[in-house]
């Protein structure tokens, strides 16, 4: 069966780094983008980032570019978010899901399989 298992989320202070994984398995990885999203208490969630297939395309929510970095190891079947300079507001729960395409959708409706998320917090 499909599964996708977050990990690497903490507590950090302001302008630390942390880098989550997304490990995959029961499907080949190699055919599909993945997302990074994120929700916040009180708040919808949100996409973060999203990789294709091959790793040759990225994208990023405007909130995170420049701080934020994804990327994947497809051999490994794990796909990582490496996030610095991180902020107050970068506190969420973090998941990662499985794209039904090869490339990047924007619309959440795109995705089908869901890990069930790391917590990162940022506070001092």
């Amino acid at each position: 069966q499909v599964q996708l298992v977050e990990s690497g989320g903490g507590l950090v202070q302001p302008g630390g780094s942390l880098r989550l994984s997304c490990v995959t398995s029961g499907f080949t990885l190699d055919y599909y983008a993945i997302g990074w999203f994120r929700q916040a208490p009180g708040r919808e969630r949100e996409g973060v980032s999203c990789i294709s297939s091959s790793g040759g395309s990225t994208d990023y929510a405007d909130s995170v570019k420049g701080r934020f970095t994804i990327s994947r190891d497809n051999a490994k079947n794990t796909v990582y978010l490496q996030m610095n300079s991180l902020k107050p507001e970068d506190t969420a729960l973090y998941y990662c899901a499985t794209a039904t395409t090869a490339e990047c959708r924007p619309a959440q409706t795109e995705f089908d399989y869901w890990g069930q998320g790391t917590q990162v917090t940022v506070s001092s």
